[in-house]
């Protein structure tokens, strides 16, 4: 193999990475891969986090409900724990827990409302 065949191939290898794709074949950035991949691990995270500030930390948000309900029955702030703003018993964590219920209902109102705009946008098309 001389070195002009050695150039020949090399130049070949080389082109063939830039050649255009065919016409019925799908483009595939990688750079919009690799976008779509983070974003859908920053979104799955931000629901976990989401959720679980809602459903786990400090009892969740079901404890705190079933706190306030004893409260509306007669029950004492003593006898579900607290015992001031140091320990507050049944409603430790209550500050997060309603942030992360007003968020998931934000997301869902969004999440709605785009939907029903593209249902509108789908049906005005045809």
């Amino acid at each position: 193999m001389t070195v002009r065949d050695a150039l020949t191939r090399l130049r070949v290898l080389v082109e063939s990475f830039d050649d255009e794709p065919p016409a019925g074949e799908p483009l595939y950035d990688p750079v919009h891969i690799g976008g779509v991949l983070v974003s859908v691990m920053a979104a799955a995270g931000a629901l976990y986090w989401l959720l679980w500030t809602a459903f786990v930390f400090e009892g969740g948000i079901a404890v705190k409900a079933g706190a306030v309900l004893r409260l509306a029955g007669g029950a004492s702030l003593a006898s579900l724990g607290y015992e001031g703003p140091w320990d507050r018993g049944a409603f430790e964590g209550w500050a997060g827990n309603i942030a992360a219920v007003l968020l998931c209902a934000v997301v869902l109102w969004c999440l709605r409302a785009e939907w029903r705009r593209a249902e509108r946008a789908a049906r005005d098309r045809g």
